[in-house]
């Protein structure tokens, strides 16, 4: 079933509602008092939203088999709520929430009894709540229901606004803007500083270990925060995907005895899958880099696993190509992901964390002592074009397999340099679904 935009945003609000509904009244009974515990000052817990729409759109083709969509839901539903863990964690130097208390947790933000949870629910979702939510929707008239949701996008727009000025203190940023009038300076900080006060009380009371012992001095223990640059991330992205794409070409010559062209762009050789897992998975351990290898491969088979399936799906929804097919292989789940590849996540995850990153690190900060800003804007400005007409080429490539003429100039642009002939050279392992 596809969904429209407006049905997958009521989706959106409905489970970010009900979640927040489920939370709110188990910590109000636990603790005797009130407690809002969402992320925003409304009534939502937009990550459970979030985590909603991923299960109903990517775990679909999987409706009908209740195994594999309970293990699916729980394996994506329990790397989203990791991923948003450490996220929070990195913006607050603190844990939103704690489950070092409870048997078969990893890292105190997931556990075995809440993973079977998300199971559960994922299956719940797919196979009857997702249906009921968009019969409910449907009755509105149309008007009436889109105005409904273009409010909603509103509300949470400017609550979410709100709760990120508050965690990264962006009210205090507004000193240090001269070209702004004085009057409209001063009244601005009034504003930002009565909000972010406002919700900082609410996010202290929800959640007590996040607000720190002494505000003033940023970091754990009064130790200062360690960064990671979203230059280097970038730098990162760029070399992880360089290196993935040799890697997967060498392993293909290794394997199946041929030289095959694994990049996902049609410009260079840059595999974006790995270059994005590699930035995404530095951004969330370089911190743990200290800790025991099993702690991040099982990191890396779980995020490696739950980001390998959703690009499968994502790719096939937009560019209607699957470009990797596991169904051969055992342990498979939908032929997105296999359980040895999985376990391939978890090495190359110990291997980049605790071997590699630490002299890709020394060796990107002595790249931007020496060109400056240069040779990054460059490669940026490279890249964001080659990704567009990557995609663009993509779309087309879709397009004219189902026998759509080309209509607009960039599809005829794309038909002249981007045929067929030359697209089944590029993505050799591109099949049309």
């Amino acid at each position: 079933m596809n969904y429209t935009f407006y049905e997958t945003a009521m989706l959106f609000f409905a489970y970010s509602f009900l979640a927040w509904l489920a939370e709110t009244s188990v910590a109000t009974i636990k603790e005797k008092d009130f407690r809002n515990r969402g992320f925003a000052s409304g009534p939502f817990c937009f990550i459970y939203g979030f985590t909603g729409i991923i299960l109903s759109v990517f775990m679909q083709e999987l409706k009908e088999d209740t195994f594999f969509l309970f293990l699916g839901s729980m394996s994506v539903a329990t790397a989203i709520e990791w991923f948003a863990g450490k996220a929070l964690e990195r913006m607050k130097q603190n844990k939103w929430w704690d489950y070092s208390g409870k048997k078969w947790n990893f890292d105190g933000y997931i556990c075995l009894q809440y993973s079977l949870l998300w199971g559960l629910c994922g299956v719940l979702a797919v196979r009857y709540t997702n249906s009921f939510i968009i019969g409910l929707y449907n009755i509105l008239p149309g008007f009436a229901g889109k105005a409904v949701v273009w409010g909603l996008i509103a509300i949470a727009f400017v609550d979410l606004s709100g709760s990120v000025m508050a965690i990264c203190h962006t009210g205090q940023k507004f000193t240090h803007l001269p070209a702004l009038n004085y009057k409209l300076r001063k009244w601005t900080l009034q504003f930002a500083s009565r909000v972010s006060l406002h919700i900082e009380n609410r996010i202290g009371r929800a959640y007590p270990s996040v607000v720190p012992a002494n505000p003033d001095m940023p970091g754990v223990n009064g130790k200062p925060a360690e960064k990671c640059s979203f230059t280097e991330l970038f730098w990162l992205l760029i070399t992880g995907a360089f290196l993935g794409d040799i890697t997967e070409t060498i392993f293909c010559r290794v394997t199946a005895g041929v030289w095959m062209r694994r990049s996902s762009l049609v410009w260079g050789h840059f595999s974006l899958v790995w270059g994005f897992a590699i930035a995404l998975l530095t951004a969330l351990l370089y911190k743990d880099r200290d800790k025991q290898e099993h702690y991040i491969f099982w990191a890396g088979v779980f995020l490696g696993g739950a980001y390998e399936y959703i690009c499968s799906v994502f790719t096939e929804i937009i560019f209607g190509k699957v470009f990797w097919d596991y169904s051969h292989m055992q342990f498979n789940l939908g032929g997105r992901i296999n359980l040895l590849y999985c376990f391939f996540w978890g090495i190359a995850a110990v291997v980049w964390i605790k071997g590699l990153y630490p002299l890709m690190s020394r060796f990107i900060n002595i790249i931007l002592e020496k060109t400056g800003r240069l040779l990054t804007i460059f490669l940026i400005i490279f890249i964001s074009f080659d990704i567009c007409v990557s995609v663009m080429a993509l779309i087309r490539y879709d397009t004219r397999a189902d026998g759509k003429e080309a209509g607009y100039k960039w599809e005829q642009t794309m038909d002249r340099h981007f045929g067929d002939a030359r697209m089944k050279k590029i993505y050799p392992n591109a099949i049309q679904k």
